[in-house]
């Protein structure tokens, strides 16, 4: 029975060292998916935590490269340097319950991918991004079957999950001289949204006695056939390009995109008496995320809506590559009330030279207070370092990206704060 409370004190550290480490990962990454409460063993757990994230990102040395008209004039009198990221708060709500000796079930609310980009208008790459930010909503349902082999328990894993997305991006469209700045911005903003829907399977292998348990659990692609949203021009005067049907207008756009698929294998294990090691490793396919063009509602059905296409109005450009997200860190019981866990994780950034995605090394360190035997309270940190690269002109598929502003960073810090409290009956 004491290596048992062992492994539960401990398993909740994992969680809450965890929950802070990943939370800035490369691509969209937010909170992610985390099923870890579906193994709580009390019958019945409800959680709920929140992540508050600190990037601070800053961009330096820009240089405007496209002064034409067209490319939002010339910047180069703005300054150089801007903050790129903005603060977040990522929460979750969940609930698990156990049925019997066999099934387990978790029913949860999570924000797993987002991002915001907000330089604002006053730098000289502001006719590439003002501000952009993405979020998204997710509802999931997850259940799993266990059954005794060897000395442990196999668990079959299995659910679904709903996912609402929104977004918008502002940037500079045109320069707008006086008088008409008085009345006109030049600034164009792009709205977006949709919802679809997604799976997950896994499997899980147990051994309580010993703290152990290795799960791999496949999170599919979501498909956003019906991103739907509008391409604002109401601040560029139509006098500019009386040619142009979409400038001094609201035009209604269409698109499509995948949130990526991800695979997790995570470890731990009791290595010595009140001691467990733990790790994962995580692939997420951001890759699928490439240029996201948005074409005018009116020419659906006419024309296929590519980057770079006849009917492209304008577009969402990201170009990642895969993502892989390596943890490793260790967990103490200090007593039946305190136990801590320390964790190092190293995430490969998603940006090849265009963005600001870069590599990022993260130490995590994580509390958890157990009062009594229907209470876990949790409390986790993490500081790290944003590596440093530059941004520029990249071509894909014979399409050129980048070619309006290039910047450079350096290695800049990141920090975060989470909190949560369990109750178990």
């Amino acid at each position: 029975m004491a290596s048992r409370m062992f492994s539960r004190g401990v398993t909740s550290l994992i969680i809450a060292s965890a929950l802070a480490s990943p939370s800035f990962a490369g691509g969209l990454e937010r909170g992610g998916y985390n099923i870890d409460q579906l193994f709580d063993t009390s019958p019945f757990s409800f959680q709920s935590g929140i992540i508050y994230v600190s990037p601070q990102r800053k961009l330096k040395d820009a240089r405007d490269t496209n002064t034409s008209p067209s490319g939002g004039g010339n910047l180069n009198n703005r300054s150089s340097t801007a903050d790129d990221t903005a603060n977040y708060t990522v929460p979750y709500i969940g609930f698990k319950a156990g049925f019997g000796d066999a099934i387990d079930c978790l029913v949860d609310y999570s924000e797993p991918f987002g991002g915001h980009s907000n330089p604002g208008l006053n730098w000289a790459g502001a006719n590439n991004n003002i501000e952009t930010e993405i979020k998204t909503r997710n509802y999931g349902g997850t259940c799993s079957y266990r059954f005794d082999v060897g000395p442990g328990q196999l668990r079959f894993i299995g659910g679904g999950f709903y996912q609402e997305v929104e977004g918008f991006k502002e940037r500079l469209v045109a320069p707008i001289g006086p008088p008409a700045s008085a009345i006109y911005s030049g600034v164009g903003r792009l709205d977006l949204s949709d919802e679809a829907w997604g799976w997950r399977a896994g499997l899980a292998y147990e051994i309580p006695e010993y703290g152990f348990r290795a799960s791999l659990v496949y999170n599919s692609k979501v498909k956003y056939d019906n991103l739907t949203g509008t391409v604002d021009l109401t601040q560029v005067p139509k006098a500019l390009n009386p040619a142009n049907p979409a400038l001094g207008v609201v035009t209604p756009v269409f698109g499509s995109a995948e949130a990526p698929d991800s695979l997790e294998l995570k470890l731990q294990s009791g290595i010595a008496p009140d001691w467990l090691a733990f790790g994962s490793v995580k692939w997420t396919n951001w890759s699928v995320l490439q240029s996201v063009p948005f074409c005018p509602t009116s020419t659906k059905g006419l024309a296929a809506c590519t980057s770079g296409g006849a009917t492209e109005l304008t577009s969402l450009d990201l170009l990642y590559r895969d993502g892989w997200t390596i943890t490793g860190g260790v967990g103490h019981k200090f007593s039946d009330q305190w136990a801590g866990a320390l964790s190092l994780t190293w995430d490969r950034g998603t940006s090849q030279g265009y963005g600001s995605q870069t590599d990022s090394w993260t130490l995590g360190v994580g509390a958890a207070f157990t009062p009594t035997e229907h209470i876990e309270w949790r409390v986790a940190g993490a500081v790290g370092v944003l590596t440093s690269g530059s941004s520029g002109v990249v071509t894909q598929d014979g399409v050129t990206f980048g070619n309006d502003v290039s910047y450079s960073f350096g290695n800049d810090l990141v920090a975060a704060l989470s909190t949560s409290l369990k109750v178990k009956f």
